[in-house]
């Protein structure tokens, strides 16, 4: 019975899980505004007979579905947020916006939230008919992108309680993630300072411009005397005007700086606001430091990502028809030569000679459908995820599935394009078998869950979570006002 059982209810409600998924590509919400995406998924929950609550941690957004009674507790993590500025056609093998500037599923969090859905429904299934004790709560999760949604909610405590969470990504390549990635803060810094006639009074004026350039130029300058992996980015969103004859009174800049650890990213943010504060003396503007979100590094746990790989060899990749090939072949010839580096890069990190020439077998294809090899190792990723500040709560584990084309770049027009596709459809239904599997390995032999919390232990070294964000931050939504 077990997982089997599971499965067959995942196929079961495939139809009602691809409308859904289908329904959250159309309506492409982003950072918390994802009201019509989130009754979506609650309407489904409902239906399949969950518990659902919603406004979890006073995100408006954010919601649980909650089935079962007693331990173990697993949570599966879903992501519904779309990005701006990336609305494309669907099915299209070039790039065609259909409306200007509005929002697409550049990252496929349509098929994320829907997936881990239907793994929780499976999930579900196999808590019923196996009448064994155990909890399933499925985590609605918004703002992902440039929100840190699960950071606040991991603030509010809203994970504290679980055992185990499983989540998974969209990729062009399937496999467990055993890596780490950065933490991160966003915040915004505003000069302001003193507008006049640029040519007949300057000596009246404060440039805000002025200070925002000095700043920047500070930071360029710390760029070399951080650590190695730090990132500092930066989106200068206001210049104060478009009259070079003014004085610029008032200017911002958007700052995103990431390092591994929470600490490194605490240290450099004091650096930053100590050189904005001196382009604020030098000018003699004034800075508001704004603190928008942050995020805590990822702690992949290798004992729930090793079941995660376990099941996804088990179940094998789906079968694609010939259409849904062809569809395949024009998006990944498209991207070009840079289509091989997801590839290449696993390659690498290969440690057995013939696992790499195994992966590299594929060079060239257009669906990847191979497993890549378990890697304990894990590699580091130079991005961030949010997943980071679940992963300190409880023992974390995510896996990637191939729902796109072989090279599909993340944040991409290809990505929207083939987001309500049969390679999505197939792909978010194998990833829902995986994590189903791997969460019903669970309930079925506690000594996992043992394990996985003592490898957790272990990687913390006495260390607590403290989550990044500032008490009184607040979630914010994509354009409102810093």
């Amino acid at each position: 019975m077990g997982k089997q059982t599971a499965w067959e209810e995942i196929d079961k409600k495939s139809s009602e899980i691809f409308t859904a998924s289908d329904e959250i590509w159309g309506c492409a919400e982003t950072a918390f505004t994802e009201e019509k995406s989130m009754k979506i998924l609650c309407d489904v929950l409902k239906a399949e007979g969950f518990t659902v609550e919603t406004g979890l941690a006073g995100v408006t957004t954010a919601f649980k579905g909650t089935f079962g009674s007693g331990k173990p507790v697993i949570g599966i993590l879903g992501e519904f947020d779309a990005l701006s500025g990336l609305d494309q056609e669907a099915g299209a093998t070039e790039k065609i916006v259909v409306h200007d500037g509005a929002s697409g599923h550049g990252c496929g969090h349509n098929m994320l939230g829907t997936a881990s859905l239907s793994a929780a429904i499976g999930i579900k299934k196999y808590l019923e008919e196996s009448g064994k004790p155990g909890t399933v709560i499925y985590f609605g999760c918004p703002g992902e992108e440039g929100g840190s949604g699960k950071a606040f909610m991991a603030k509010g405590g809203v994970f504290a309680n679980l055992d185990a969470a499983i989540t998974w990504h969209p990729g062009d390549l399937t496999q467990a993630d055993t890596g780490s990635s950065l933490a991160n803060y966003q915040v915004a810094y505003k000069f302001y300072g003193k507008s006049a006639h640029a040519g007949g009074a300057p000596h009246l004026g404060r440039s805000a411009l002025d200070a925002l350039e000095l700043m920047n130029m500070g930071v360029q300058f710390l760029r070399e005397h951080v650590v190695p992996e730090a990132r500092i980015h930066y989106a200068i969103t206001n210049t104060g005007g478009y009259s070079p004859n003014v004085v610029q009174p008032y200017a911002e800049v958007l700052y995103l700086i990431r390092a591994p650890k929470n600490s490194q990213v605490e240290e450099i943010y004091q650096r930053v606001n100590k050189i904005a504060e001196g382009a604020a003396h030098m000018t003699e503007t004034r800075v508001e430091i704004d603190f928008v979100k942050g995020c805590s590094n990822l702690m992949s746990n290798k004992v729930i990502a090793k079941e995660l790989w376990d099941n996804l060899v088990e179940l094998g990749a789906p079968e694609y028809t010939e259409e849904e090939m062809k569809f395949a072949k024009a998006i990944s010839e498209g991207v070009g030569d840079s289509r091989f580096e997801s590839l290449e890069k696993i390659a690498k990190n290969c440690k057995d000679k013939a696992a790499k020439a195994e992966v590299l077998s594929h060079k060239g294809e257009s669906m990847y459908r191979f497993v890549a090899p378990f890697n304990p190792d894990g590699i580091m990723s130079f991005g961030s995820t949010d997943v980071g500040d679940v992963s300190w709560n409880c023992p974390t584990a995510q896996a990637y599935v191939a729902t796109w084309a072989a090279g599909t770049p993340g944040h991409s027009w290809q990505v929207v394009s083939q987001g309500k596709s049969g390679l999505a459809h197939k792909g978010l239904i194998y990833a829902a078998k995986a994590m189903a599997g791997a969460a019903i390995d669970m309930y079925e032999d506690p000594e996992i869950i043992a394990k996985a919390k003592a490898e957790m232990e272990e990687e913390l070294d006495g260390d607590t979570y403290h989550c990044p964000i500032p008490d009184g931050c607040k979630p914010r939504a994509l354009g409102m006002k810093m």
